[in-house]
This record gives C-alpha cells, structure tokens and sequence, in this order.
C-alpha cells in the first residue's frame, strides 16, 4: 500500500532566544490566521520517500457545505406529483437539460446544468445534526468510539479536508487544504466535530481562514441577505474581513478610522517579518508559513470585499459570494481542497419560516455565487481540473411540519435518508443525475450512494490511490478509502 508518511518534529533554539515575544506569537503563532503550517516541509519531504501521488483529473476540489439541511424537495429532488404536504411551495422549472428539473428559485444553475450532474441517492442513518456533520464532513457513517456530539474530539476521524491536506503534495508553498470563511460553531459556543484533523493529531487541522466572525443568532448572506431563523430581530453587525496578519496592541479593529491605516499598519508588518526571516535562523517551516503570508499575490487573494466591481456583482456583495471568490482564488494559487460554509452552522436548518428563508435570502445569494464560480472555472478552463460538490450533513424529512412556539410558518425536519448532492467539473460530466428517490424523496430506490462513496469520489479525482494510507504517531496506518467512487459520475 501506499504510504504518507507523518512529518518529522523539528526544532529551532537559536530563534527562540533571539526575537522578542511579540515576533515569536507573529511568526510561530501567525496573528489570527490560525495557520498550521509546521507540517508542509515534511509532507515534502514523505513524498519524496513514497513517490509521487499518481496525476488525477482534478488538481482542486472546492467543497461548499451547506450545514443544516438542503431540503432535497425545494431543490435538486422536487415531487410536483405529490401531495401538498409533501412537495411544499415551490415550482420545478426546466434546465438546459432535457428531463432534467430542478427548483424555480435556482435559475441560473438551471441555465448551467450542462456544467453539473446530482447524486439524488446519498443515504445515510442519522438524524441528529452534530452526528450528520461528522459522518458527511469525514466520509465515515460509523461514529468513532467515544463519539461526544457536544464537542470536536481527538478521537474523532479525520475530515476530508485533513486527508487531503495530508496526503496531497502541496503546491507553491500552500498548504494542501483550507476551510473558510470560519469554523462551524454552535450557537452555544461549542465546536461542530468533524471539521479537524481527530486522530491525525492537531497539527493535521486544516488551515482555518477566519474571514466571518461568530454570531449566535444571525444567518445567511450578511449584509443583504442576513436572517434569523425564528425572526427574533437579532442585530447582525458582523463584518467579512480577510484575515490578516495580528495587529498592535492599541489598535484593535473598532478603533481603525480607514483601511488605510490598517494597510499601513499591515505593511509594516510584512517588512518586519521578511527582515526577521533573513537575519534569523529560522526552520524551513517557519519560513514557508512567513513567505505566504508576506506574498502580495496571497494578500490579494484573501482580501476578497476589494475585488474588481465586475467580479463582485457577477459574484455578489455578500458573504457567500466574497467565500467562493476567495475559494476561487486560493484553488487558482494552488490549495488543493477548499472548504467553503455557505453560512454559519445550521444556517440551512429550515425547520420553520422556510419557504420565505430559502426563496428571499438564502437561494439568491446562493445561486449567483456557484453560478459564477462555474462560470469563472469554465471560461478559464480551470473547470476540467476543479471538482466543485455541494452537500450538506443531511436533508430533510418529506412531510411539512410547524413548530408553533417556534416559527410562524412551517418548515420540514432533519432527515439523513436521503439528499442530493451537485458535483461538477474535475472529470464530471454535465447533465448527469445519478440515483433517484421514492415519490415522496424519502428513500433512495435506485443506486444508493453512501458518505464513504461520496469521500471516495472527491479522493479519486485528486488522484489519491485506493491503497493509500496515513500513518498515527505509532506508525500505525490508516486507510484512505472506505467506499467506492460513485458511478456514473466520474
């Protein structure tokens, strides 16, 4: 079997003695990045012992989830056929593929559907949300021993993204996988499990680009399109901001009068961390992390609310459309897998008031952003190369319900059974759909993919080989693939 090796531990005294303490939280700890990035040398260094990974289709992966619940019924699996109470609101409309139909408040991934297929048929057994997002975000439907669903655990298995970021070669001193544009946190503080690297160890944890501050009460698209759930009037102020490198100590953010001063602030920043990396003797960890986050290119990329006019109106004003420019750009500079949440955790919750949430604030934003994303891909040509999949942890139940001490209007409820999930590019022929459900989309009936078969997609078009592993800090290995690529997709 193929084998990625775990990085050797290594160790600088002489930087450590020499720079104050504010250098060593600058450089060792990179402000508020969050970036590990002491492992990049070394997955360097295992793929030159192992060889190089076989060349898939796709070079990147961006991965947009969606936590909460796409109702499959108001999107990708609408049943006009059926009772009212179970096909809900909305209409179908046609797509530029024949037969093919999909929810009236998604147009213009209607026009691109010769750019995307659906997997109708992804089914899995829980129902329960911090559950759901650890099975789909690490492709595993069996919970790891020990499971606590209140908190992201060291036993946990990896997710996608740590896998990817750990056996795919880095490219152009990136790290191999990023997550944006924040973690997944519950409104009570607590941090959704399966975002990070579990048993791999933390320094495996995916980069985490914190571009959205946490807010418990608000969702959706900020500024235009921001919501809150059960209407309670929760004031949303949250601003998305490329993360940057720390600023001094008396000037915190509500204090900076213009983004010119923080500029400057920053540049100077930049100069004196360049300078450090010349007159130090630094590790050639610490130097990586400092040469990206002093690249200009990568300032750039990052700092997505700046973009050209033309690409923020294709895109859109808001965060998801600023999430997947970002992600559009750090696939282009070369990061191998990107993560994007489409909204804070359980943003996509629609158990009531959903018919008004899903056509007013979150279908819009959401429809122009990945239409654009194709766009952008397609017209480069990057498409071919790019595996674009949007999921989320489940779907939800076929009948409606109302919550009546919670919402005015009614919604649907938590269902693992059966979802759609959109993949495009990266070897995936458009136009395609794979799988179907009953008459009430309540269970597959034909084809039924599992997460580990929809892990072993994304794996397999990056090229990762089905007998790859990953090795613990005993030198034990752990397996890659635990279900096969979907067929008919890939």
């Amino acid at each position: 079997m193929m084998s990625v090796g775990h990085p050797p531990t290594r160790q600088c005294h002489a930087w450590q003695h020499q720079t104050t303490r504010r250098e060593a939280l600058q450089i060792g700890a990179i402000g508020i990045l969050g970036l590990g990035i002491n492992h990049l040398a070394g997955l360097r260094d295992a793929q030159a012992a192992s060889g190089t990974l076989p060349a898939g289709r796709a070079k990147s992966c961006i991965f947009i989830f969606l936590s909460g619940g796409l109702a499959q019924h108001e999107s990708f699996d609408m049943k006009p056929q059926a009772p009212a109470e179970i096909r809900g609101e909305f209409q179908p409309i046609a797509t530029r593929t024949p037969g093919l139909q999909i929810c009236e408040h998604l147009p213009m991934l209607a026009q691109r559907s010769q750019l995307w297929s659906l997997c109708r048929s992804l089914t899995h057994s829980s129902n329960e949300h911090s559950a759901a997002h650890h099975i789909m975000l690490t492709g595993r439907s069996q919970l790891p021993i020990g499971f606590d669903p209140n908190a992201a655990g060291r036993s946990d298995h990896p997710s996608l993204a740590a896998v990817v970021g750990r056996v795919t070669p880095p490219r152009n001193n990136l790290p191999a996988a990023a997550i944006l544009p924040e973690r997944l946190i519950h409104n009570s503080g607590r941090v959704i499990p399966g975002q990070h690297a579990g048993e791999m160890g933390s320094q495996h944890d995916p980069w985490t680009i914190e571009a959205s501050p946490f807010h418990a009460a608000a969702y959706g698209a900020y500024p235009d399109y921001t919501f809150d759930h059960q209407e309670r009037g929760a004031a949303d102020e949250r601003l998305f901001q490329a993360p940057q490198l720390s600023l001094p100590e008396d000037l915190g953010l509500r204090r900076v009068e213009g983004r010119l001063q923080l500029l400057q602030s920053l540049t100077r920043q930049r100069a004196t961390l360049a300078d450090t990396v010349a007159a130090e003797n630094l590790d050639s960890y610490r130097q990586s992390a400092i040469s990206l986050l002093t690249d200009t290119s990568m300032q750039q990329a990052l700092d997505v609310t700046r973009a050209d006019d033309a690409s923020l109106d294709r895109y859109g004003r808001n965060a998801f459309g600023w999430s997947l420019l970002m992600a559009r750009r750090l696939v282009t500079a070369g990061v191998n897998l990107v993560q994007v949440n489409l909204g804070n955790d359980e943003t996509w919750d629609t158990h009531g008031n959903a018919f008004p949430h899903l056509k007013d604030q979150l279908f819009p934003p959401t429809d122009r952003a990945v239409s654009a994303l194709l766009d952008d891909l397609h017209a480069s040509g990057e498409l071919d190369e790019t595996l674009v999949v949007i999921a989320s942890e489940f779907g939800r139940t076929p009948q409606i319900t109302l919550l009546k001490e919670h919402y005015k209007l009614p919604g649907r409820d938590h269902w693992g059974a059966a979802q759609s999930v959109l993949f495009a590019g990266g070897g995936v022929a458009g136009g395609n759909v794979v799988g179907s459900t009953d008459t009430h989309a309540a269970y597959p009936t034909d084809t039924p993919v599992t997460p580990e078969d929809f892990a072993a997609t994304i794996y397999h078009a990056l090229g990762i080989p089905k007998t790859a592993v990953w090795h613990d800090a005993q030198d034990r290995p752990h397996r890659i693939y635990y279900g096969t690529p979907i067929p008919g997709l890939i």
